[in-house]
């Protein structure tokens, strides 16, 4: 059984000390393929490093939403990102990029960046991995309204937590949607209801670690890539399908949006 992680954050402080020994486990899992996420541009070389010490780890870079603030410049830190893009042939997407009011409240200058994002995904031909927390209507509006004006970008709604209507909305306009440990969890009702909804050809999985473990890993402070395992059987549980069925269904997803082989 192939599984892929499609949302890591491994470059992270939190992971090195044994991160040879985590491989190791995500491997015995059958995790064949990870794409690791970027927070800011500055983290690239650092994250080339890991995808030299592991070939299954693929890449993105952006700019997170809640960096923006203080990282962003429209002139500079849009060049910068288009350049690296094209400097390494294993991004596979930009990002991650989005919008968070939950945290912060510029709300246009990061509509801005999300949109320079989105101008560098559509001149590129890569999907954007897409943050959106407490922003599901501003989101479909600024997606609705760049599609109508440049034409629509291939993308995954990430660590997605949103209600079934807001689900809709995203699929609506032709959008993977990745469920993270979050679905696991017990209360998470509504993520549970858009897990049911999402069809096939559209379903992803991550871990979004080392945040959010899952259950039955959830007292974990550290979450890790093994732990997506947890993540597919639980999809496959409230799609009453068996989880095979969910492992291949989102590995070949995931390669198909990311452009990745497995072995």
């Amino acid at each position: 059984m192939h599984l892929i992680d499609t949302h890591v954050h491994i470059n992270f402080e939190a992971f090195q000390p044994d991160l040879d020994a985590i491989a190791a486990r995500w491997r015995e899992a059958g995790v064949v393929r990870l794409v690791h996420s970027c927070v800011e541009p500055s983290e690239f070389s650092t994250i080339q490093s890991l995808a030299d010490r592991f070939s299954e780890l693929s890449f993105a870079v952006g700019l997170h939403p809640l960096d923006v603030e203080d990282k962003w410049s429209p002139d500079s830190t849009q060049a910068e990102i288009l350049a690296l893009a094209q400097s390494d042939s294993r991004v596979v997407a930009l990002g991650e990029t989005g919008l968070d009011f939950f945290k912060a409240e510029n709300r246009d200058q990061q509509i801005e960046a999300f949109q320079a994002h989105l101008a560098i995904a559509r001149h590129l031909d890569l999907p954007v991995i897409i943050h959106c927390r407490d922003a599901a209507k501003t989101m479909a509006d600024v997606l609705r309204q760049s599609w109508q004006d440049h034409g629509s970008v291939k993308g995954v709604m990430h660590c997605w937590g949103g209600t079934s209507e807001e689900t809709q909305w995203f699929l609506d306009l032709g959008l993977y949607v990745s469920f993270s440990g979050t679905v696991t969890f017990k209360n998470a009702k509504q993520i549970h209801e858009s897990a049911k909804i999402v069809p096939c050809d559209r379903l992803l999985i991550e871990t979004d670690c080392p945040f959010l473990s899952p259950v039955p890993k959830r007292g974990d402070k550290r979450n890790e890539p093994s732990y997506v395992q947890y993540v597919a059987r639980q999809v496959a549980t409230l799609r009453d399908v068996p989880l095979e069925q969910v492992a291949a269904q989102t590995t070949q997803n995931a390669c198909a949006l990311f452009r990745l082989t497995v072995p």
